[in-house]
């Protein structure tokens, strides 16, 4: 659900769920920034599937892992804002969100970035393993 603020911003009120999902979704950003293989490994669904915006087909489990390794563009910022988070009998989560970003590369140094994603994820004992993604990077098609 959505709310206004009296300044015209807009901001989401969670339930208790949507937050922990949430809150998830921002531990992931940030294992992801600082580029450590070994928990994305244990945040990712062995079954999981992605398609990136403007790429020719879907990713798996291992490109994934590998999307936040040392060979990928480093994330030295970012801002996430969530647009919806939906969380199906405590046990399935989707979440849609854009970011801003700003990414280092060999190549272009410093550069920013802005996209949304979709992401799925699926409830299991206490934590939230991520099974899907889709989108990526805005002006990419």
């Amino acid at each position: 659900m959505s709310v206004m603020e009296a300044d015209g911003h807009e901001y989401i009120r969670f339930t208790d769920e949507q937050r922990e999902l949430w809150n998830h979704v921002t531990v992931m950003w940030e294992v992801a920034r600082r580029r450590e293989v070994e928990p994305v490994r244990k945040l990712l669904h062995r079954d999981y599937s992605g398609w990136v915006t403007g790429t020719d087909a879907p990713h798996d489990y291992e490109a994934a892992i590998a999307s936040v390794g040392p060979y990928s563009p480093r994330v030295l910022r970012y801002r996430l804002k969530p647009l919806k988070v939906t969380v199906v009998d405590n046990e399935v989560g989707v979440v849609h969100y854009s970011y801003q970003a700003e990414v280092e590369t060999p190549d272009a140094g410093g550069k920013s970035v802005a996209g949304r994603w979709t992401e799925v994820y699926k409830k299991d004992g206490d934590r939230w393993l991520m099974i899907s993604v889709s989108g990526g990077p805005d002006g990419m098609r």
